[in-house]
């Protein structure tokens, strides 16, 4: 039996095995079987915030020991990150059209989000350009906090905090969002290991 090593298709058989899951979702009383849309999108953006996070963490690492390995790491997960990020866009537009018939495009968490996905391609584009380890890093941690620091302060009206999930007290919702998330953060981890092929060759040349 053939042993798939390469972490992109080991990206997409894990995406393919979430959207399987995520068509037999738990129903919610309200929102019916559409509800399974809001659950992929906050799996979605959850991963991307936990790539940005990991990026961060990495870049000070890389920071504090100057140590091109976890630069090299924060680079990979900022580029996940935005693209999970990305992908998080188109699901909540579903979800907003399949359970409130409508896009609320200036719903201000969306709009918000729209800004960041813009500021975030530029921003990546931008380290990729420069390709200098320490500002790659020294990037992905004020953009994170930047976003949490903003997101922290954004009205909600489609979002009610605190996670209505978590709050709904019913456990099979619970487990299979927890589920979703785990599958999410796995397909993360390979597209983080395929990001890590994507690097300038810092060598100088012959």
């Amino acid at each position: 039996m053939t042993k798939i090593k390469s972490p992109l298709v080991l990206f997409f058989i894990t995406v393919l095995l979430i959207a399987i899951l995520a068509l037999f979702g738990p129903e919610e009383q309200s929102l019916g079987s559409n509800v399974r849309l809001v659950y992929l999108h906050g799996a979605w953006v959850l991963t991307a915030e936990i790539a940005f996070i990991a990026a961060a963490l990495t870049g000070l690492l890389g920071l504090l020991l100057q140590r091109d390995l976890f630069h090299t790491w924060s680079a990979a997960l900022g580029r996940t990150g935005i693209m999970f990020w990305l992908t998080y866009l188109p699901l909540s537009l579903f979800a907003m059209q399949a359970n409130w018939n409508g896009l609320f495009l200036a719903e201000p968490r969306f709009r918000l989000a729209m800004i960041f996905a813009i500021t975030g391609i530029l921003l990546q584009l931008g380290l990729w350009v420069f390709n200098l380890p320490w500002l790659t890093s020294l990037g992905n941690i004020f953009y994170i906090i930047t976003l949490r620091v903003i997101f922290a302060t954004a009205e909600n009206i489609m979002h009610p905090p605190p996670s209505p999930i978590f709050k709904s007290g019913n456990y099979t919702i619970i487990g299979f969002f927890i589920g979703l998330n785990l599958l999410a953060w796995l397909a993360a981890f390979f597209l983080t290991r395929f990001m890590l092929t994507f690097k300038h060759d810092t060598q100088p040349k012959p």
